[in-house]
This record gives structure tokens, C-alpha cells and sequence, in this order.
């Protein structure tokens, strides 16, 4: 099992289309895998439901716990941390 600590970047926290782009990738690109993410405030949900990441309400500047297990987990855990922490912009701004 991998843990990761992450910090939540993105200045409207983790909405809608942030939660789609890493439940997409959780599903593409690591089939097989056990991703559970707990918030600060001690609530968790496993990466398989939008709404489920919805529900954690993670905002700007939140700290949360990913924890991975399976056979490529440090790729995965590293992957998806990369993403919790990413500064989302939709639409790019130009």
C-alpha cells in the first residue's frame, strides 16, 4: 500500500470537472487499483464515484490522504496525487 499526502491546488477546489478528469484516469489508466481518499476532516470515499469525491467537499488549500493498493501503486499514487494537487483552469484563461 502507498500513501500520499496531498494538498488541493486548485482555487475552486475538487468540482465537477476536476473529479471527472481524475475518476477518468483512475479508470483508463489503473484498472484494478484500490484508491481510498481521506480528507482532514476524517471522511473518506473510494475513487470510484464522482459523487463520492463530491462529497468530500475538498477546497483550496485542504490537506487529504490518498492511499493506493495494487499492482502498479506507486505510479498510481504518484499519478493521482499529481492530479489532487494539480491548479485545474476550465476554460484556459488566455
Amino acid at each position: 500500500m502507498q500513501t500520499r499526502n496531498v494538498t488541493i491546488r486548485n482555487r475552486a477546489g475538487i468540482h465537477c470537472r476536476p473529479s471527472s478528469v481524475i475518476l477518468n484516469t483512475v479508470n483508463a489508466e489503473f484498472p484494478g487499483h484500490e484508491f481510498v481518499l481521506t480528507s482532514i476532516r476524517g471522511e473518506s470515499c473510494e475513487l470510484n464515484s464522482i459523487m463520492g469525491l463530491l462529497a468530500l467537499c475538498l477546497v483550496c488549500g485542504e490537506s487529504a490522504e490518498l492511499k493506493v493498493e495494487g499492482p502498479n501503486e506507486v505510479q498510481a499514487a504518484d499519478r493521482i496525487a499529481e492530479l489532487l494537487e494539480s491548479e485545474f483552469d476550465f476554460p484556459p484563461q488566455q
